[in-house]
């Protein structure tokens, strides 16, 4: 079984898949599941570098012994608290009593917190090192990418980066753990799902730490969600860079709500210039429909934004208020806004959604669309207006060629 758990090295895979949740953190589906990934470093000195989510402890307790059988793990390498990698803390400590946690200041103030757990430790801090035999770590802080306590830690015998939750994705590892092994197809859609909705807000720290460790030799990612990278290493740095910079792709996502159809038949005549206008990727949403998490990957994966909302209780649709917030809240930058709405007697939502576009600081091109009861001639003239201002605007940011 060791052979087929040696990544690099002395180093083995120890995580675990979880099939059975739908919602990661009780908010994002999990068509394909996600994993845990812990690491063991069978060396002269044991470490065991992020633990499992605890439901799973006694597979990976078993994972674990597989390997090392009765000796002692000395160190336990915590880059990173949440509980889905944190969780099985208290109970290696039961089995490893005298297991040394390596984590920074900000580490050991959570582990008490969340698990009472205290005990012999060492603190490190940027560039602090520890020589396991064959293997020789170096530890690099990466604040808020994506919690304040997170940190890298990099194998500088092999080229291993332990990365947490950084390169991180959904899905699980159907039988391979090592992206040479696997077909990765299903990840890269969840890779942008994955960033968009859990690190999207960090795109600063995000960038600090890309390019401290740009400075390494780093020849496999070891995250804790996901495959192991290796020959797809300069594919998964590329998507996280782009996207912690926010830049985007030409196209256009049209996030609507509509509770007779009025609204979506407004949607749909600006879908239809788009393309007429050159426009070939569009990507529509009824917020109704489509889950948070889907609309602001493509949110995250294209310039064009065109958000349309009927008029309810003199407010925002309550879907596409809610939809506005989450990208408030990951303050996504650099995008072309559209908007349109709808109305039967007063209306108030295309005015509001100003607000938003206000908060965003997203470019706003062309005049806000709002229309009264029902498609008119004068509607459908106004929706292609609108739509050939986004085309324009767009094109603009073509190269020259």
């Amino acid at each position: 079984m060791n052979e087929k758990t040696l990544i690099k090295g002395k180093i083995h895979y120890v995580g675990v898949n979880d099939r059975n949740k739908h919602l990661f953190e009780g908010m994002w589906p999990l068509p394909y599941g996600v994993s845990y990934n812990s690491y063991l470093i069978d060396d002269d000195i044991v470490a065991l570098v992020d633990t499992v989510d605890a439901c799973y402890f006694e597979v990976f307790l078993r994972k674990i012994r597989s390997i090392i059988g009765n000796r002692p793990i000395q160190y336990l390498i915590i880059n990173h608290m949440e509980p889905d990698h944190s969780g099985s803390i208290r109970l290696i400590k039961q089995y490893y009593p005298d297991i040394v946690i390596v984590g920074n200041k900000q580490t050991f103030g959570m582990i008490e917190g969340f698990y009472g757990v205290t005990g012999e430790r060492y603190e490190v801090k940027e560039g602090d090192f520890l020589d396991l035999g064959y293997h020789k770590l170096r530890f690099y802080l990466t604040p808020m990418v994506h919690w304040p306590e997170t940190m890298m830690t990099f194998d500088e015998t092999d080229g291993v980066l332990f990365s947490g939750d950084g390169f991180g994705c959904f899905g699980t590892l159907d039988g391979g753990f090592l992206d040479t092994r696997i077909n990765t197809d299903k990840y890269w859609d969840e890779m942008v799902r994955y960033y968009s909705n859990i690190v999207g807000k960090y795109g600063n720290p995000v960038q600090k730490a890309m390019a401290k460790l740009g400075k390494l030799p780093i020849k496999v990612v070891c995250s804790t969600h996901g495959p192991v990278w290796t020959e797809n290493i300069p594919k998964v740095a590329g998507i996280y860079d782009r996207l912690s910079r926010y830049e985007a792709a030409e196209g256009v996502v049209i996030a609507y709500g509509s509770m007779y159809g009025n609204t979506e038949q407004m949607a749909e005549a600006i879908a239809e210039e788009l393309s007429a206008q050159g426009i070939r990727d569009i990507v529509m949403h009824n917020v109704s429909k489509s889950h948070p998490s889907y609309m602001l990957k493509d949110i995250f994966q294209y310039k064009g934004l065109i958000i349309g909302s009927p008029t309810y209780c003199n407010h925002i649709y309550p879907e596409v208020e809610s939809l506005l917030e989450k990208i408030l809240l990951r303050e996504v930058k650099n995008r072309y806004l559209g908007l349109f709405g709808s109305f039967c007697w007063a209306g108030a939502a295309v005015k509001r959604m100003g607000e938003f576009a206000e908060k965003s600081k997203f470019e706003l091109v062309g005049d806000p669309v709002e229309m009264k009861q029902a498609m008119k001639d004068i509607t459908y003239e106004q929706c292609g207006i609108l739509a050939r201002a986004m085309a324009e605007r767009l094109k603009k940011d073509r190269p020259n060629v």
